[in-house]
């Protein structure tokens, strides 16, 4: 089983012929999806508005230009870079049931071999990228959500890291029990996870429906227009609610199209929205203090239940990037872009399913490193953005050679789409970069290093192979002396 440039390792499982077993395993799947695909951006809400807000009023209250206009840069970077770019084009793009960035690449480069070496350097780039940005989310994410503990009461401050670090430690100690036996784990508590968010922010709609206007983009103009001066800044703290759209893509072949895409629309986006919305409405209601909108919007006895519902959601949130790093390392190593590593195959049914202990061990490592390091979730939220967006660039630029050389789109067509989604990814790229001395050095300093293990190890093998043929007898000259002296045989 060898990924080549133009497919990956293995043939998708064949799916029953019966309807009701499919309908039944697609439910299932949709479960362990919604668990394991969706926990990084199902878990945004707890501090993406938040930052934004901060971003945009330059202090702790915001006026209400600054609250729809934020929240209305929310409501259209989920819709156009998740659910048109991801949900609608980039899954479309799979390589025989397997996606992410160097699945995207292996096309791309079949499909255009006489640029094969330029394909191949934006493929790394984009795996690297993703790489800073799977040791990122973990720490921001479960991080995060132990910080909640000090709205019930500050004097949890002391045991924030300790306690994120013991979560951590059983989070990826428990890698081994495959995707899907984590995912029917994991998908219920993340079901629910979605449902309280969402009745959270719809509670609040109904006390102000006036947020929903929200909606016209024209909040995004006057606030650009209005805010000139923070408006850069705040698109990059924007950018943190749709971080976990490449995992999603990352964790294509755990789950497959259909489940990703049903569980998206069906759930996943429709609880975001209510979640944003609810932030939105109770900021306004209560003059525009920001705070920390998404657990001071619990009150009463629902506070503390919300917050061991985060902790447990942010831990889930983690798996999304967790998993597709193990899909992103295999491809690598078929690809011969990295050297061989065990790779545990861990599913009967769905071959996508798999776990790597080494590179397991290594996340746990530098992901630890992190939180001790930063300590706190603001700091890590500057160091967030860099490799996704970057990620996320590599992505639109491979996918408009898939929609020109193997979808065979008409060139402007493409070109429309593409400079779409180019002008959203360098938005938010350009947004994150200034975060370079802030904290995203860190991811950059991931992705450098497995840039540098890819390269070397690519032009190794490259050398390797040069080196080895030279030092082979050509077979036309070896033909030639065995007809010339016939060898001896011994009877």
């Amino acid at each position: 089983m060898a990924l080549t440039n133009a497919g990956s390792e293995a043939e998708p499982v064949e799916q029953s012929s019966h309807p009701e077993v499919e309908q039944h395993s697609t439910k299932v799947l949709m479960l362990g999806a919604l668990g394991v695909v969706y926990g990084d951006i199902g878990t945004s809400p707890i501090y993406a508005f938040r930052e934004a807000l901060h971003a945009s009023s330059g202090g702790n209250v915001a006026d209400r230009g600054d609250i729809l206009g934020v929240l209305s840069l929310i409501i259209w970077s989920l819709t156009i870079t998740v659910t048109v770019k991801y949900i609608m084009f980039v899954l479309r793009a799979d390589n025989r049931g397997e996606g992410g960035v160097l699945s995207l690449m292996a096309l791309a480069r079949g499909s255009f071999p006489t640029r094969s070496a330029i394909i191949l350097a934006i493929g790394i780039v984009g795996a690297s990228l993703f790489f800073g940005d799977a040791v990122i989310t973990p720490a921001i994410s479960v991080l995060s959500a132990v910080e909640g503990m000090n709205v019930v009461t500050p004097a949890f401050q002391p045991y924030v890291v300790p306690l994120t670090l013991v979560i951590l430690a059983i989070l990826f100690a428990v890698q081994r029990f495959g995707t899907g036996g984590v995912g029917l784990v994991f998908g219920p508590v993340t079901a629910v996870w979605f449902l309280a968010i969402g009745l959270s922010g719809l509670n609040h709609i109904i006390a102000d429906p006036e947020i929903l206007w929200a909606v016209s983009p024209h909040y995004i103009v006057a606030f650009l227009i209005n805010s000139p001066d923070v408006a850069f800044v705040t698109v990059g703290a924007v950018f943190l609610a749709v971080t976990g759209a490449e995992a999603l893509y990352a964790d294509l072949g755990h789950f497959g199209r259909k489940p990703i895409v049903l569980a998206w629309l069906a759930i996943v986006f429709p609880c975001l929205l209510l979640n944003y919305a609810g932030q939105g409405a109770f900021v306004l209601a209560n003059g525009g203090v920001v705070g920390h909108p998404f657990f001071e919007m619990n009150g009463g006895w629902t506070l503390i239940p919300m917050v061991v519902l985060a902790t447990a959601a942010t831990v889930i949130a983690s798996q999304a990037v967790i998993s597709g790093a193990f899909s992103l390392t295999r491809q690598a190593v078929q690809l011969n872009m990295l050297p061989r590593l065990q790779i545990l195959h861990t599913s009967e049914r769905q071959s996508g399913q798999i776990y790597m202990p080494r590179v397991n061990l290594l996340l746990a490592l530098v992901v630890m490193m992190l939180v001790v390091g930063f300590g706190e979730s603001s700091r890590l939220a500057s160091a967030y953005g860099i490799s996704v967006t970057g990620n996320m660039l590599v992505t639109t630029v491979l996918l408009f050679v898939i929609m020109t050389r193997i979808w065979k789109w008409n060139l402007w067509p493409a070109i429309a789409l593409t400079a779409l989604f180019m002008f959203i990814d360098i938005g938010f790229f350009a947004s994150n970069i200034v975060k370079v001395f802030e904290g995203g050095w860190a991811s950059l300093a991931v992705a450098f290093a497995i840039i540098t293990a890819m390269w070397t190890w690519v032009r190794g093998s490259r050398y390797l192979f040069d080196k080895t043929r030279r030092n082979e007898i050509p077979l036309d000259f070896l033909a030639g002396n065995l007809l010339k002296k016939k060898p001896q045989l011994v009877s």
